[in-house]
């Protein structure tokens, strides 16, 4: 793994991996994979050979084209994400492919179908219970950084038409969070003013799911230029949190004073404060993400007065991918892929989340 602070030249980089593929998988016995696995007193990505996975009942074999990365993936990779012995983890939650094999008793599948995996290897629908927690991807079961995976037929999701392999790999955790934070628990609605905390991939999502549906998107982040880049792709209005220190102040007037009715939540203590007084009344707050830290007073009379209704999210089931799927279809959504690394760079895409110097997505193809 790349020291952390390391500068990059992203495309150069790319351009200078010029390792050879391998043969065809069909004739192969053996595939590569990422696995997490400690060097030096160090957890490292390190690619390994590992005998070529069967289907067994119930269990459908899926090439895999691309995979994404969120920031758990960054966190795990370092150690600080949930607890639990990590040597050995295929890493990566997100990742899209092509059907290659069924085993006894499939039938949601066939051979050449293009399908997603979802962040769950066994949340279909319902609620959630410590069984489902246990299948997460990348973290509790080894994920999709591998030429193939098995997976449960009930894992699995057919992709969009229009979408490639690269666009439908962003799709499991980030673009599922936002759906589930705006429509599933916020109940959006035309007109509505969604508040978005950064231009990371559930903000992003955020901003083109919100946009598509008629709502209002405000977007924040420290660089004009990925604000520009925001305006484009539909933001209502942007503000510059680093130029301004109380940008909730700026949010709350870019609403005419009426407040937001939708925040995704991905700061944590230092933005939920300031977000609160960016809401306005019968309101809803996705809590996402705590990049600056989860710690601090949850201040329930702001909430009482607010009438606002708070909800923990955690991605979601299947049934919250096939439904964010279908309107993703219907508007003809195409996920923001910022950089596209190919499979030995995997870990200068590691390097390139760390940077934060993207905007939505980083890709790695297989």
């Amino acid at each position: 793994m790349l020291a952390r602070g390391t500068s990059l030249v992203w495309g150069a980089l790319v351009a200078a991996v010029t390792l050879a593929a391998p043969p065809a998988l069909a004739q192969q016995q053996t595939i590569r994979q990422y696995q997490l696995r400690p060097v030096d007193g160090v957890v490292r990505l390190v690619m390994t050979e590992v005998p070529r996975p069967t289907a067994g009942p119930g269990e459908v074999l899926v090439r895999v084209r691309a995979t994404s990365l969120n920031r758990r993936d960054l966190s795990i990779l370092q150690s600080s994400y949930g607890s639990g012995d990590r040597e050995g983890l295929v890493p990566l939650s997100d990742g899209a492919g092509e059907v290659v094999a069924i085993g006894p008793g499939v039938t949601r599948f066939r051979v050449g179908d293009r399908v997603a995996g979802t962040f769950f290897a066994r949340w279909v629908d319902g609620r959630r219970n410590a069984a489902v927690n246990a299948t997460a991807r990348g973290g509790s079961v080894d994920g999709m950084l591998s030429e193939m995976i098995v997976s449960p037929e009930e894992g699995l999701v057919h992709i969009p038409e229009h979408l490639s392999f690269e666009e439908a790999a962003t799709l499991p955790c980030a673009a599922v969070t936002a759906w589930n934070g705006l429509f599933t628990y916020g109940g959006l609605e035309p007109g509505d003013y969604v508040l978005l905390e950064g231009t990371g991939g559930v903000s992003v999502f955020g901003l083109q799911l919100a946009a598509a549906a008629g709502a209002r998107p405000i977007i924040t982040s420290s660089s004009d230029e990925k604000l520009a880049r925001a305006r484009e792709l539909g933001a209502f209005g942007t503000v510059n949190y680093r130029t301004n220190s109380e940008w909730q102040r700026e949010v709350r007037a870019l609403t005419g004073g009426e407040g937001v009715q939708h925040v995704l939540e991905v700061g944590g203590v230092d933005t939920l404060e300031k977000a609160l007084q960016a809401l306005g009344f019968q309101g809803h707050i996705a809590m996402i993400g705590a990049l600056s830290g989860s710690a601090g007073a949850m201040p329930t009379g702001s909430f009482i007065g607010l009438g606002t209704r708070v909800t923990g999210i955690y991605v979601g089931s299947r049934a919250d991918f096939e439904a964010m799927n279908a309107f993703i279809s219907e508007h003809r959504l195409r996920p923001v892929v910022d950089a596209v690394f190919p499979f030995e760079a995997a870990e200068a895409a590691y390097e390139l989340m760390d940077s934060e110097q993207h905007l939505g997505k980083i890709v790695i193809r297989l």
